[in-house]
Protein backbone atom coordinates (compact mmCIF):
# COMPACT_ATOMS: atom_id res chain seq x y z
CA UNK A 1 0.00 0.00 0.00
CA UNK A 2 1.57 3.52 -1.00
CA UNK A 3 0.42 6.57 0.56
CA UNK A 4 0.06 9.82 -1.87
CA UNK A 5 -0.18 13.46 -0.05
CA UNK A 6 -3.64 15.22 -0.95
CA UNK A 7 -3.77 16.99 -4.09
CA UNK A 8 -1.99 20.25 -4.02
CA UNK A 9 -4.58 23.25 -3.81
CA UNK A 10 -2.86 25.11 -6.44
CA UNK A 11 -1.75 23.57 -9.96
CA UNK A 12 1.41 25.14 -12.14
CA UNK A 13 0.12 26.29 -15.55
CA UNK A 14 3.39 26.26 -17.68
CA UNK A 15 4.14 29.94 -17.37
CA UNK A 16 6.00 29.87 -13.98
CA UNK A 17 8.95 27.46 -13.01
CA UNK A 18 7.20 27.62 -9.66
CA UNK A 19 4.12 28.67 -7.99
CA UNK A 20 4.76 31.84 -5.98
CA UNK A 21 3.24 34.28 -3.93
CA UNK A 22 3.38 37.45 -6.55
CA UNK A 23 2.30 40.87 -5.57
CA UNK A 24 -1.47 41.79 -5.64
CA UNK A 25 -4.29 44.50 -4.20
CA UNK A 26 -3.35 48.17 -3.87
CA UNK A 27 -4.35 50.68 -6.57
CA UNK A 28 -5.48 48.90 -9.19
CA UNK A 29 -3.77 52.11 -11.79
CA UNK A 30 -0.33 51.21 -10.02
CA UNK A 31 -1.15 47.44 -9.99
CA UNK A 32 -1.53 47.37 -14.30
CA UNK A 33 1.42 49.54 -14.48
CA UNK A 34 3.60 46.89 -12.15
CA UNK A 35 2.30 44.41 -15.16
CA UNK A 36 3.43 46.80 -18.26
CA UNK A 37 7.21 47.02 -16.60
CA UNK A 38 6.88 43.01 -15.83
CA UNK A 39 5.82 42.65 -20.02
CA UNK A 40 8.16 44.89 -20.57
CA UNK A 41 11.08 42.80 -18.72
CA UNK A 42 10.17 39.76 -20.80
CA UNK A 43 10.42 41.00 -24.06
CA UNK A 44 6.92 42.28 -25.08
CA UNK A 45 7.29 45.80 -27.34
CA UNK A 46 6.29 48.64 -25.50
CA UNK A 47 3.23 49.67 -28.27
CA UNK A 48 2.01 46.44 -27.71
CA UNK A 49 1.76 46.36 -23.91
CA UNK A 50 0.21 49.59 -23.91
CA UNK A 51 -2.48 48.32 -26.79
CA UNK A 52 -3.10 45.12 -24.45
CA UNK A 53 -4.08 47.21 -21.33
CA UNK A 54 -5.75 50.53 -22.99
CA UNK A 55 -8.72 49.84 -21.91
CA UNK A 56 -8.42 47.37 -19.05
CA UNK A 57 -10.81 48.18 -16.01
CA UNK A 58 -11.51 45.89 -13.23
CA UNK A 59 -14.74 43.95 -12.94
CA UNK A 60 -16.57 43.53 -9.82
CA UNK A 61 -19.02 41.20 -11.69
CA UNK A 62 -15.62 38.69 -11.69
CA UNK A 63 -14.72 38.98 -8.45
CA UNK A 64 -18.55 38.36 -7.75
CA UNK A 65 -18.77 35.06 -9.43
CA UNK A 66 -15.62 34.38 -7.57
CA UNK A 67 -16.73 34.61 -4.53
CA UNK A 68 -20.20 32.86 -5.60
CA UNK A 69 -19.66 29.24 -6.38
CA UNK A 70 -22.11 27.53 -4.48
CA UNK A 71 -22.46 24.55 -6.51
CA UNK A 72 -19.03 23.02 -5.38
CA UNK A 73 -20.64 23.08 -1.63
CA UNK A 74 -23.44 20.34 -3.09
CA UNK A 75 -22.67 16.54 -2.00
CA UNK A 76 -21.94 14.52 -4.80
CA UNK A 77 -25.80 12.94 -5.39
CA UNK A 78 -26.82 16.29 -5.51
CA UNK A 79 -23.91 17.64 -7.76
CA UNK A 80 -23.98 15.01 -9.99
CA UNK A 81 -27.96 14.79 -11.00
CA UNK A 82 -27.88 18.78 -11.39
CA UNK A 83 -24.94 18.63 -14.18
CA UNK A 84 -26.03 15.46 -15.85
CA UNK A 85 -29.32 15.51 -17.62
CA UNK A 86 -30.88 13.44 -20.19
CA UNK A 87 -30.58 16.33 -22.75
CA UNK A 88 -26.88 16.31 -21.82
CA UNK A 89 -26.75 12.85 -22.82
CA UNK A 90 -28.83 13.00 -25.49
CA UNK A 91 -26.67 15.57 -26.88
CA UNK A 92 -23.54 14.21 -25.99
CA UNK A 93 -24.29 11.77 -28.25
CA UNK A 94 -25.68 13.67 -31.29
CA UNK A 95 -22.25 15.42 -30.51
CA UNK A 96 -20.40 11.84 -31.11
CA UNK A 97 -22.00 10.86 -34.11
CA UNK A 98 -21.30 14.86 -35.55
CA UNK A 99 -17.73 14.36 -34.80
CA UNK A 100 -17.04 11.23 -34.84
CA UNK A 101 -13.95 11.27 -37.12
CA UNK A 102 -12.55 14.44 -34.92
CA UNK A 103 -13.10 11.63 -31.51
CA UNK A 104 -11.43 8.81 -33.49
CA UNK A 105 -8.79 11.34 -34.37
CA UNK A 106 -8.04 12.31 -30.93
CA UNK A 107 -8.03 9.22 -29.32
CA UNK A 108 -5.76 7.89 -32.53
CA UNK A 109 -3.51 10.94 -32.02
CA UNK A 110 -3.64 11.59 -28.18
CA UNK A 111 -5.41 8.46 -25.88
CA UNK A 112 -8.41 10.29 -24.81
CA UNK A 113 -11.68 8.67 -25.59
CA UNK A 114 -14.61 10.26 -26.53
CA UNK A 115 -16.28 10.51 -23.35
CA UNK A 116 -13.86 11.93 -21.45
CA UNK A 117 -13.89 15.02 -24.26
CA UNK A 118 -17.76 15.32 -24.14
CA UNK A 119 -17.88 15.36 -20.83
CA UNK A 120 -15.98 18.33 -20.02
CA UNK A 121 -17.25 19.83 -23.37
CA UNK A 122 -21.08 19.79 -21.54
CA UNK A 123 -19.91 20.73 -18.29
CA UNK A 124 -17.97 23.70 -19.06
CA UNK A 125 -20.41 25.14 -22.08
CA UNK A 126 -23.08 22.52 -22.93
CA UNK A 127 -21.20 21.58 -25.97
CA UNK A 128 -20.47 25.21 -26.79
CA UNK A 129 -23.78 26.51 -26.37
CA UNK A 130 -22.62 29.28 -23.18
CA UNK A 131 -19.48 30.27 -23.44
CA UNK A 132 -19.28 33.30 -21.17
CA UNK A 133 -20.10 36.96 -21.96
CA UNK A 134 -16.86 38.49 -19.98
CA UNK A 135 -14.34 40.14 -21.34
CA UNK A 136 -11.01 38.08 -20.77
CA UNK A 137 -8.56 40.64 -20.41
CA UNK A 138 -10.54 42.70 -18.15
CA UNK A 139 -11.25 39.23 -15.88
CA UNK A 140 -7.61 37.96 -15.92
CA UNK A 141 -6.18 41.10 -14.89
CA UNK A 142 -8.82 41.96 -12.27
CA UNK A 143 -8.56 38.16 -10.65
CA UNK A 144 -4.40 38.71 -10.65
CA UNK A 145 -5.61 41.58 -8.69
CA UNK A 146 -7.37 40.34 -6.51
CA UNK A 147 -5.37 38.62 -3.57
CA UNK A 148 -7.04 35.29 -3.39
CA UNK A 149 -5.54 33.52 -6.29
CA UNK A 150 -2.87 36.08 -7.09
CA UNK A 151 -0.50 33.07 -7.79
CA UNK A 152 -2.86 31.46 -10.31
CA UNK A 153 -3.86 34.48 -12.39
CA UNK A 154 -1.17 36.78 -12.54
CA UNK A 155 1.14 34.48 -14.94
CA UNK A 156 -2.35 34.02 -17.20
CA UNK A 157 -1.95 37.50 -17.99
CA UNK A 158 1.60 37.16 -19.59
CA UNK A 159 0.33 34.64 -21.59
CA UNK A 160 -3.02 36.40 -22.85
CA UNK A 161 -0.23 39.32 -23.69
CA UNK A 162 1.85 36.54 -25.74
CA UNK A 163 -1.42 35.35 -27.58
CA UNK A 164 -2.13 38.70 -28.65
CA UNK A 165 1.30 38.94 -29.82
CA UNK A 166 0.18 35.81 -32.30
CA UNK A 167 -3.00 37.31 -33.36
CA UNK A 168 -5.08 34.42 -31.20
CA UNK A 169 -6.40 36.83 -29.24
CA UNK A 170 -8.30 40.62 -29.18
CA UNK A 171 -8.06 42.59 -25.53
CA UNK A 172 -11.32 44.42 -26.74
CA UNK A 173 -13.41 41.82 -28.44
CA UNK A 174 -12.45 38.59 -26.51
CA UNK A 175 -14.69 37.25 -24.21
CA UNK A 176 -15.33 33.96 -22.07
CA UNK A 177 -15.88 33.03 -18.53
CA UNK A 178 -15.66 34.97 -15.37
CA UNK A 179 -12.15 33.65 -14.21
CA UNK A 180 -10.65 33.89 -17.86
CA UNK A 181 -10.93 31.16 -19.78
CA UNK A 182 -11.73 30.74 -23.57
CA UNK A 183 -13.40 28.35 -26.01
CA UNK A 184 -15.76 25.60 -26.05
CA UNK A 185 -14.04 23.65 -23.63
CA UNK A 186 -13.03 27.02 -21.49
CA UNK A 187 -9.20 26.99 -21.16
CA UNK A 188 -6.65 29.33 -19.56
CA UNK A 189 -4.59 31.10 -21.96
CA UNK A 190 -1.20 29.50 -20.81
CA UNK A 191 -2.99 26.24 -21.90
CA UNK A 192 -4.07 27.68 -25.34
CA UNK A 193 -0.47 28.69 -25.75
CA UNK A 194 0.80 25.32 -24.97
CA UNK A 195 -1.61 22.89 -25.95
CA UNK A 196 -3.98 25.04 -29.05
CA UNK A 197 -4.16 22.68 -32.04
CA UNK A 198 -6.17 23.48 -35.59
CA UNK A 199 -8.16 20.79 -35.33
CA UNK A 200 -9.94 21.57 -38.71
CA UNK A 201 -7.22 21.94 -41.15
CA UNK A 202 -8.28 25.41 -42.00
CA UNK A 203 -4.52 26.88 -40.78
CA UNK A 204 -5.81 29.02 -37.68
CA UNK A 205 -6.83 27.88 -34.31
CA UNK A 206 -10.54 29.27 -33.12
CA UNK A 207 -11.35 27.43 -29.85
CA UNK A 208 -14.81 29.66 -29.78
CA UNK A 209 -16.40 28.09 -32.74
CA UNK A 210 -14.58 25.20 -34.03
CA UNK A 211 -15.50 21.98 -32.14
CA UNK A 212 -12.64 20.18 -34.03
CA UNK A 213 -10.18 22.88 -32.87
CA UNK A 214 -11.59 22.58 -29.54
CA UNK A 215 -11.65 19.37 -28.71
CA UNK A 216 -8.42 18.27 -30.41
CA UNK A 217 -6.53 20.87 -28.22
CA UNK A 218 -8.40 19.22 -25.28
CA UNK A 219 -7.23 15.83 -25.76
CA UNK A 220 -3.87 17.26 -26.76
CA UNK A 221 -3.65 19.11 -23.33
CA UNK A 222 -4.82 16.29 -21.02
CA UNK A 223 -2.02 13.81 -23.37
CA UNK A 224 0.89 16.74 -22.14
CA UNK A 225 -0.45 16.51 -18.94
CA UNK A 226 -0.01 13.06 -18.49
CA UNK A 227 -3.39 11.09 -19.71
CA UNK A 228 -2.21 7.40 -20.81
CA UNK A 229 -3.54 5.93 -23.95
CA UNK A 230 -5.78 2.70 -23.49
CA UNK A 231 -6.00 3.11 -19.52
CA UNK A 232 -9.38 3.61 -17.50
CA UNK A 233 -10.17 6.43 -15.42
CA UNK A 234 -13.16 5.24 -13.15
CA UNK A 235 -14.92 2.09 -12.72
CA UNK A 236 -17.87 1.94 -10.10
CA UNK A 237 -17.69 -0.37 -7.41
CA UNK A 238 -19.27 -2.28 -4.53
CA UNK A 239 -17.23 -2.18 -1.15
CA UNK A 240 -17.52 -5.24 0.81
CA UNK A 241 -18.72 -5.44 4.45
CA UNK A 242 -16.36 -4.88 7.07
CA UNK A 243 -13.54 -3.33 4.62
CA UNK A 244 -11.43 -0.99 6.48
CA UNK A 245 -12.48 2.61 5.39
CA UNK A 246 -9.16 4.32 6.36
CA UNK A 247 -8.18 2.51 3.05
CA UNK A 248 -10.27 4.65 0.80
CA UNK A 249 -9.45 7.86 -0.34
CA UNK A 250 -7.37 9.25 -2.95
CA UNK A 251 -4.05 8.96 -0.32
CA UNK A 252 -4.17 5.58 -0.89
CA UNK A 253 -3.25 3.72 -4.21
CA UNK A 254 -2.78 -0.26 -4.34
CA UNK A 255 -3.36 -2.69 -7.26
CA UNK A 256 -6.22 -3.67 -8.57
CA UNK A 257 -5.85 -7.73 -7.60
CA UNK A 258 -5.15 -6.21 -3.93
CA UNK A 259 -8.42 -4.43 -3.77
CA UNK A 260 -10.19 -7.46 -5.14
CA UNK A 261 -8.54 -9.80 -2.71
CA UNK A 262 -9.90 -7.24 -0.18
CA UNK A 263 -13.19 -8.09 -1.65
CA UNK A 264 -13.95 -4.91 -3.47
CA UNK A 265 -15.67 -5.80 -6.63
CA UNK A 266 -17.21 -4.39 -10.20
CA UNK A 267 -20.89 -2.99 -9.79
CA UNK A 268 -20.96 -3.43 -13.87
CA UNK A 269 -18.91 -5.12 -16.53
CA UNK A 270 -15.14 -5.94 -15.10
CA UNK A 271 -12.24 -4.19 -13.49
CA UNK A 272 -8.85 -3.86 -15.85
CA UNK A 273 -5.56 -5.18 -15.21
CA UNK A 274 -4.58 -6.15 -11.87
CA UNK A 275 -1.73 -5.31 -12.19
CA UNK A 276 -2.95 -1.28 -12.65
CA UNK A 277 -2.74 0.83 -9.02
CA UNK A 278 -5.61 2.44 -8.25
CA UNK A 279 -7.60 4.15 -5.07
CA UNK A 280 -10.99 3.22 -4.03
CA UNK A 281 -12.93 6.69 -3.42
CA UNK A 282 -16.47 7.17 -2.02
CA UNK A 283 -17.46 11.02 -2.27
CA UNK A 284 -20.72 10.77 -0.10
CA UNK A 285 -19.06 7.93 2.38
CA UNK A 286 -19.53 4.38 2.62
CA UNK A 287 -23.01 4.34 2.13
CA UNK A 288 -22.97 6.00 -1.21
CA UNK A 289 -21.76 5.44 -4.58
CA UNK A 290 -17.89 4.06 -4.38
CA UNK A 291 -15.64 4.49 -7.66
CA UNK A 292 -12.16 2.72 -7.78
CA UNK A 293 -10.03 5.61 -9.80
CA UNK A 294 -6.93 5.18 -11.66
CA UNK A 295 -4.21 7.66 -13.01
CA UNK A 296 -5.80 9.23 -15.68
CA UNK A 297 -8.70 10.18 -12.90
CA UNK A 298 -5.88 11.86 -11.56
CA UNK A 299 -4.77 14.02 -14.38
CA UNK A 300 -8.34 15.74 -14.84
CA UNK A 301 -7.76 17.77 -11.70
CA UNK A 302 -5.29 19.00 -14.42
CA UNK A 303 -8.33 20.70 -15.95
CA UNK A 304 -9.92 21.65 -12.71
CA UNK A 305 -9.18 21.54 -9.23
CA UNK A 306 -12.54 20.52 -7.59
CA UNK A 307 -13.02 16.92 -6.31
CA UNK A 308 -16.90 16.91 -6.47
CA UNK A 309 -16.41 18.72 -10.05
CA UNK A 310 -13.39 16.12 -11.33
CA UNK A 311 -15.55 12.70 -9.93
CA UNK A 312 -18.51 14.06 -11.40
CA UNK A 313 -17.03 14.61 -14.99
CA UNK A 314 -15.17 11.59 -14.67
CA UNK A 315 -18.56 9.25 -13.86
CA UNK A 316 -20.48 11.39 -16.52
CA UNK A 317 -18.10 10.28 -19.17
CA UNK A 318 -18.19 6.30 -18.16
CA UNK A 319 -22.36 7.35 -19.10
CA UNK A 320 -21.40 8.54 -22.11
CA UNK A 321 -19.24 5.68 -22.96
CA UNK A 322 -22.10 3.25 -21.67
CA UNK A 323 -21.57 2.68 -18.13
CA UNK A 324 -25.46 2.25 -15.98
CA UNK A 325 -26.37 4.76 -13.47
CA UNK A 326 -24.28 4.52 -10.35
CA UNK A 327 -26.22 2.78 -7.22
CA UNK A 328 -26.62 5.89 -4.84
CA UNK A 329 -27.09 4.33 -1.90
CA UNK A 330 -28.44 5.72 1.46
CA UNK A 331 -25.97 8.03 2.35
CA UNK A 332 -25.89 9.39 5.75
CA UNK A 333 -27.11 13.39 5.91
CA UNK A 334 -24.02 15.90 5.55
CA UNK A 335 -23.16 19.03 6.83
CA UNK A 336 -24.51 22.70 5.43
CA UNK A 337 -22.27 25.21 4.54
CA UNK A 338 -22.06 26.68 8.14
CA UNK A 339 -22.02 23.50 9.25
CA UNK A 340 -19.18 22.82 6.92
CA UNK A 341 -17.50 25.89 8.15
CA UNK A 342 -17.03 25.10 11.40
CA UNK A 343 -16.11 21.60 11.39
CA UNK A 344 -13.00 23.14 8.67
CA UNK A 345 -12.24 25.11 11.76
CA UNK A 346 -12.23 22.54 14.43
CA UNK A 347 -10.01 21.40 12.06
CA UNK A 348 -7.67 23.58 11.54
CA UNK A 349 -7.38 24.27 15.42
CA UNK A 350 -6.61 20.70 15.48
CA UNK A 351 -3.42 21.11 13.09
CA UNK A 352 -4.99 20.25 9.99
CA UNK A 353 -4.68 21.70 6.69
CA UNK A 354 -7.68 22.23 5.61
CA UNK A 355 -7.05 24.22 2.30
CA UNK A 356 -8.92 27.33 3.85
CA UNK A 357 -12.45 27.70 5.44
CA UNK A 358 -14.41 28.20 2.66
CA UNK A 359 -17.44 25.64 3.63
CA UNK A 360 -16.53 23.13 0.93
CA UNK A 361 -15.44 19.58 1.05
CA UNK A 362 -12.34 19.63 -0.99
CA UNK A 363 -9.60 16.69 -0.81
CA UNK A 364 -7.71 18.72 2.26
CA UNK A 365 -10.75 18.27 4.08
CA UNK A 366 -11.79 15.06 3.12
CA UNK A 367 -8.36 13.79 4.33
CA UNK A 368 -8.26 15.68 7.94
CA UNK A 369 -12.00 14.40 8.21
CA UNK A 370 -11.11 11.08 7.30
CA UNK A 371 -8.26 11.25 10.36
CA UNK A 372 -10.48 12.29 12.66
CA UNK A 373 -12.81 10.02 12.24
CA UNK A 374 -10.26 7.30 12.88
CA UNK A 375 -9.07 8.87 15.91
CA UNK A 376 -12.10 8.74 16.76
CA UNK A 377 -13.45 5.20 16.27
CA UNK A 378 -16.20 6.53 13.49
CA UNK A 379 -16.47 5.28 10.05
CA UNK A 380 -12.97 6.78 8.48
CA UNK A 381 -14.78 7.72 4.66
CA UNK A 382 -13.82 11.32 4.84
CA UNK A 383 -17.68 12.50 4.88
CA UNK A 384 -18.58 14.61 7.51
CA UNK A 385 -21.25 14.14 9.77
CA UNK A 386 -23.14 15.77 12.06
CA UNK A 387 -22.31 13.67 14.84
CA UNK A 388 -18.42 14.17 13.29
CA UNK A 389 -19.18 17.85 14.42
CA UNK A 390 -20.98 17.58 18.00
CA UNK A 391 -18.01 15.21 19.01
CA UNK A 392 -15.51 17.58 17.97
Amino acid sequence: MRIFPVLAAVLSFGFASAVQAQSCGGNFGSFVDGLKSEAASKGHDRSRIDSFFRNVRQEQGVINADRRQGIFQRPFLDFSRALISQGRITNGRRNHERYRAVFERAQQQYGVPPGILLAFWAFETDYGAVQGDFNTVNALVTLAHDCRRPELFRPQVFAAIEMYRRGMLDPVQTRGAWAGEIGMVQKLPSDIINYAVDGDGDGRIDLQRSAPDALMSAAAMLRGKGWRANEPWLHEVALPQGLDLRRTGIRTEMTVNEWQQLGVRPTHGSLPSGNLRASVIVPQGHRGPAFMVFHNYRVLFEWNQSFIYVTTAAYFATRLSGAPVYQAGNPETGLNQDQMRQLQQQLAQRGFDVGGIDGILGANTRAAVQDVQAELGLPADGWPTPQLLRML
